[in-house]
């Protein structure tokens, strides 16, 4: 036996609900006039989300960003107040002397890269830079150097400038402890500079008891530096881990360039991208800032970039 069910019009449906179902949306209204609520999905309903792969650069981005969000917050509880604890405690004059002191010992690794880019000019300011500093100034505690009559200016330079000038890429991107953001270019180049003095002077070079106290008096004058930028980034950057790989990056391409006589060269940074709290990435066409800022941030553990400049 067939039962015929009568057909309801919309109309009768409509008067006899009171409206419109609610999950109904009228033939004569077109999508665009819909609100987005109407077309809201059920609470039940699992929505995916993409995610981007990371930039060619930065192919540990995720990563990346946890360990800047640590060392950040490692960076505001424990090493801005021993940062800003050691600058009340010692004067400036101290603090800038024992700077002297630890960037005259850099002098030797600046000399031989430099003869290694062929830059013998700027080697024989080096070399006599270290010279006068390391006599006139008491072992390079006061800059002479750079007073009349000498005017040498200080240059730093090192392996990881070498590899470049060289042809070798940066590699990819990290941000590290300790170290904050580098790249695998400027880690080898860091390692090879670290062995330099304690192979080939060694005592007191290659001792903890020498190089414990001196790293941690450079990364607090590094860090007492690099104050207002961190709090830059903090309070007025859109997406402060993107900022800080962007300059960096740039910066350490503007080095090489120099170094290859193309100071004036725009650095090719690719697109800059805006990070959410959640770690993916959305690509933007908006800039990180108004300007890129002649240098990269400072990070927690060392506020100075990884790598070595000229």
């Amino acid at each position: 036996m067939i039962i015929e069910v009568p057909s309801v019009s919309p109309d009768a449906l409509e008067m006899s609900n009171g409206g419109p179902p609610s999950d109904v949306v009228p033939s004569n209204v077109a999508p665009s006039d819909v609100a987005p609520s109407d077309l809201a999905p059920a609470p039940d309903e699992i929505v995916v989300t993409a995610r981007e792969a990371p930039p060619p650069g930065d192919p540990l981005q995720e990563a990346n960003i946890k360990s800047y969000r640590v060392i950040q917050s490692v960076d505001k509880a424990l090493v801005a107040p021993v940062a800003t604890g050691y600058q009340r405690v010692l004067p400036e004059p101290v603090r800038d002397g024992l700077g002297n002191a630890l960037r005259n010992i850099s002098e030797p690794v600046n000399f031989l890269n430099f003869l290694l880019q062929f830059k013998i000019g700027k080697a024989a300011e080096t070399l006599g830079r270290f010279v006068v500093n390391t006599t006139f100034g008491v072992g390079g505690l006061v800059d002479v150097a750079k007073t009349k009559p000498f005017n040498l200016p200080y240059r730093r330079n090192g392996f990881a400038n070498t590899l470049g000038f060289y042809g070798v890429e940066p590699g990819p991107y990290f941000y590290l402890p300790l170290v904050g953001p580098t790249t695998l270019r400027d880690m080898a180049g860091n390692g090879i500079a670290l062995l330099v003095l304690p192979t080939t002077v060694g005592a007191p070079f290659n001792r903890p008891a020498y190089a414990v106290p001196t790293t941690v008096i450079k990364q607090l004058n590094d860090r007492i530096e690099g104050d207002a930028e961190i709090t830059r980034l903090q309070e007025e950057s859109l997406d402060p881990y993107v900022e800080t790989r962007t300059l960096c990056l740039e910066k350490r391409q503007r080095e090489i360039d120099a170094l290859k006589g193309r100071s004036n060269d725009v650095a090719a940074i690719p697109a800059t991208e805006t990070v959410r709290e959640t770690g993916t990435s959305v690509n933007s066409e908006a800039s990180v800032g108004e300007e890129l800022r002649a240098s990269p941030p400072p990070s927690a553990g060392d506020p100075l970039p990884s790598g070595e400049h000229p």
